[in-house]
């Protein structure tokens, strides 16, 4: 008899651990689809994509092919020198590059002035509003999917 309950205890918790194991789903979106991409056909993409949201013509798709091709460069030295940095950035070093960032923001905005039409520029600037909303509310929305795994977790 005690044989049997032995053996159905270790059956149950054999199960219940079995069942707790979780594999992580594959996931459908894996990082950035751009990323698959060369820094020239993302170029190329972007200018094809802004030329159909703001109806750009030859000499605008011109001009933005070079500011684009600019904005890749320094997004991927950026993204290199982030990456090789181990250590958090100081209050000091975070205010010069926000600083910086907010500079290049305005430089590209007097860019994006001298070759679009004001009404070019008012739907780029409503397009660019947009997205920044669109992924504050994607990452507020993560850091929520975050927050409830973490609660969702037994503890230890």
């Amino acid at each position: 008899m005690k044989k049997l309950i032995t053996m159905a205890l270790i059956a149950v918790l054999g199960l219940s651990t079995y069942a707790q194991e979780r594999k992580e789903r594959p996931r459908k979106h894996q990082g950035n689809p751009m990323e698959k991409f060369t820094p020239e056909q993302r170029n190329e993409l972007m200018l094809k994509k802004m030329t159909l949201e703001l109806d750009l013509n030859a000499s605008q798709q011109k001009e933005m092919s070079k500011v684009i091709a600019e904005q890749s460069a320094k997004r991927e030295a950026f993204m290199k020198n982030h990456k090789e940095k181990t250590e958090k950035p100081s209050s000091d070093e975070m205010f010069q590059m926000k600083s910086k960032m907010l500079d290049e923001q305005i430089a590209m905005n007097g860019k994006m002035k001298k070759i679009l039409s004001p009404e070019q520029f008012k739907k780029w600037d409503e397009t660019k509003k947009q997205r920044h909303q669109e992924m504050k509310n994607h990452g507020h929305h993560m850091m929520k999917k975050d927050m409830r795994k973490k609660d969702a977790q037994p503890k230890e």
